[in-house]
């Protein structure tokens, strides 16, 4: 039976039942079906479980989560605010609660707990646990104002728990944005702490995805928001003494007139195994729920990538069209024109320097790209403008300003941010769109800017926003007006939004079907951005290893081919540039012949078992704790293992095996390995760097 609890419809009116609290009641039980009330306890009194994650609440509302009956973290307030006088208001007792089944067509359960602090807030927690998402719940925390007097809150948190220290450490994954552009996955040291604010983090970086992820070698815990448009909000993770520490936070005020109520986001939470991979797989599917899901995938999103930015922003025609051939050869179906075409940041026009015939001579390029049989893409950075471009001295209603009326600073183009929530901004870039795709003929759009993942609140006065945040609401809007422009000329264009070394915003998936590394500052990087966007696209997603000059040594396409990834370049021939704006990496990008016979190898076994099409299995291997660091996929048939490591010479275990004997082959050199089994899955390798398994079934009995 449903039982729904609230303060004036309970059996008590407000006056009696805080009359109750403030004399001191204990348990107070009217018939069969009343609530309980209780006081502060040490011990749990309520626990909200799916007999997986539990989390246990004592009379005061601190609680505790578990997994599969184990207690993972330190009994504290996981919901608590502070109000604008100081006070902090945690301790909530404890006045009734209820378990019902959920309505709709979901099988599971809502839990409902419901207590008063200081006689004047009022805190409903609403946690509901869905069959389907086992570990997982999502939890809605309700404030209300039962004083007499207005009441401010400062600042709030939610979903506050301590993971219990492990001997071994912990890692954590963080979906914010950062100008230093960190690893999105890291060990928790002794002294570790980052807020993961989901605002601006620097003039043009910041938003991302909503989750953090603190984990032991056996259990971790995964906190975020399930609201379809970005929120202000922290998901910060901390060091402490006994655990690390994470949570949701937010820190804008809120008023409350009194009887007035407000909601917080609403939160996701999970108990799980292994790495931040399961934990995001599920928030995927949760928000794909919710409408927040990655579109169809064309075939030439899996095809390999030439981009043309080895030359630089001083590239010319000679240099492109000399490599043309040379890439094709290599094996690479699309040819990407990079920054330096344009007249200036803002003006999507060509540069008559480069294109004496202006945009018809844009139209020509692409045209002869597809003449050398390949794909063409070209670069464009929108909602960015030079402060000399024409779209600047035409429009700068456009810009995006702050409360002080100053624009909002694009640091890598010298450039200024556009509002995405103005219709005169999104109609713009419609027409670029149409200019690119429709009029001359490329069949893809490279986005790029580490600004592509959120802006911050817009008080431009022209825009005449309900709200300042309509801006960071928005910006999700905006790319898939982009998006839904490019695909109504061209159903099989390639879209994809290249953040800059962010961490990305979950909230543009629907508007790209393919993502880049986006500037990996390493091989790590390569792969942990591979693993994370396999979870928080789908397993098959297309997801480019960017380009293999920015990997570890400039040539690991290792890292590249072993997670899944679509492989890509942006080598010179048959010399690098003359006028190189960056200072160029020994032996520069120039394809010699040693190179060529190794980019042609990878490739071509890239192409052989399309290993970006087949299922990440990222739930097999934790990319913290393991060693080697292991990756797989099911693909053709087979499973494909690639591991990771300075140096290695040991055992490894081949997880995730059917049934049957698999015979192994080093991918990468035809090498015979032996034969294994799900029950003997343990082979010995040694390697420096990486080895590529492919595991065959094989038949018959080991």
């Amino acid at each position: 039976m449903s039982m729904e609890f609230d303060m004036d419809g309970n059996g008590y009116t407000r006056r009696t039942t805080l009359s109750a609290l403030l004399a001191g009641s204990a348990a107070t039980i009217v018939g069969t079906a009343a609530p309980r009330r209780v006081w502060a306890s040490q011990k749990p009194l309520v626990t909200a479980t799916d007999g997986v994650l539990a989390i246990a609440f004592d009379g005061a509302l601190y609680s505790t989560v578990h997994r599969d009956g184990t207690p993972i973290s330190v009994l504290e307030a996981g919901e608590g605010v502070r109000l604008e006088d100081g006070a902090v208001l945690d301790r909530f007792l404890l006045l009734d609660h209820s378990i019902a089944p959920l309505k709709g067509g979901h099988k599971g359960k809502r839990c409902r707990l419901r207590g008063v602090a200081d006689g004047r807030l009022e805190k409903t927690l609403d946690i509901v646990f869905r069959d389907d998402f086992p570990g997982a719940a999502t939890m809605t925390v309700r404030y209300r104002n039962v004083g007499t007097s207005p009441l401010v809150i400062a600042a709030w948190w939610s979903a506050a728990h301590k993971l219990l220290a492990h001997p071994a450490g912990a890692w954590t994954f963080a979906g914010s944005s950062h100008p230093d552009r960190r690893d999105w996955v890291q060990p928790v040291t002794a002294d570790f702490q980052q807020r993961n604010y989901m605002g601006m983090n620097g003039s043009d970086y910041g938003s991302g995805t909503p989750v953090s992820v603190v984990w032991r070698p056996d259990v971790g815990l995964a906190v975020g928001h399930v609201e379809t448009v970005p929120k202000l909000i922290a998901l910060p993770v901390a060091s402490q003494p006994g655990g690390t520490r994470i949570a949701l936070e937010g820190d804008r005020p809120i008023l409350l007139d009194p009887g007035e109520t407000t909601r917080l986001p609403e939160t996701f939470i999970m108990a799980h195994r292994g790495d931040h991979f399961v934990p995001l797989d599920t928030y995927r599917q949760i928000m794909a729920e919710r409408g927040l899901v990655a579109p169809p995938v064309p075939e030439s999103s899996y095809e390999p990538i030439w981009c043309a930015w080895g030359y630089e922003r001083n590239f010319t025609l000679d240099q492109v069209y000399g490599t043309l051939d040379k890439a094709k050869a290599v094996g690479c179906d699309w040819a990407v024109l990079d920054d330096g075409w344009q007249k200036a940041v803002g003006d999507w026009v060509a540069d008559t320097a480069k294109f004496p015939d202006g945009n018809a001579g844009m139209k020509a390029f692409a045209d002869r790209i597809k003449a050398s049989k390949m794909r063409p893409k070209l670069w464009v950075s929108p909602l960015s403008a030079a402060p000399d471009s024409d779209l600047m001295r035409d429009h700068r209603d456009m810009l995006l300003l702050d409360a002080s009326g100053a624009a909002q600073n694009v640091t890598w183009w010298n450039s200024f941010t556009l509002c995405p929530a103005y219709a005169p901004t999104v109609d713009y870039f419609k027409k670029v769109v149409q200019r690119i795709i429709g009029d001359w003929g490329f069949e893809g759009l490279k986005l790029d800017g580490q600004d592509l993942n959120g802006v911050a609140p817009c008080f431009n006065p022209a825009h005449n926003h309900a709200r300042p945040e309509e801006s960071v609401e928005k910006l999700q809007d905006f790319w898939k007006a982009i998006y839904d422009t490019a695909i109504a000329i061209n159903p099989d264009a390639n879209v994809e939004i290249c953040p800059c070394g962010d961490s990305f915003a979950f909230f543009n998936i629907p508007a790209i079907n393919n993502t880049p590394a986006s500037d990996p500052e390493s091989s790590w990087q390569v792969r942990l951005k591979g693993k994370t966007f396999k979870a928080m696209m789908g397993a098959s997603a297309p997801y480019t290893g960017d380009h293999v000059e920015l990997s570890d040594g400039g040539d690991d396409f290792a890292s590249t081919y072993g997670i899944g990834a679509i492989p890509a370049t942006k080598f010179t021939w048959p010399k690098d540039t003359d006028k190189p704006t960056d200072k160029l990496p020994p032996g520069g990008f120039v394809l010699t012949p040693e190179k060529e016979k190794l980019w042609r190898k990878w490739i071509e076994l890239y192409r052989k078992n399309m290993l970006a099409r087949g299922q990440y299995r990222g739930e097999l291997y934790d990319i913290g704790f393991d060693k080697p660091e292991g990756h797989a996929v099911a693909a053709g048939g087979a499973m494909h293992y690639a591991f990771y490591a300075k140096k290695w010479d040991g055992p490894v275990e081949l997880r995730g095996l059917g049934k049957g004997t698999y015979r192994l082959t080093n991918s990468f050199t035809g090498e015979q390995l032996g034969t294994v089994t799900a029950g003997r899955n343990t082979v010995h390798l040694t390697f420096t760097h990486a080895v590529m398994i492919e595991a065959m079934p094989a038949g018959g009995a080991a």
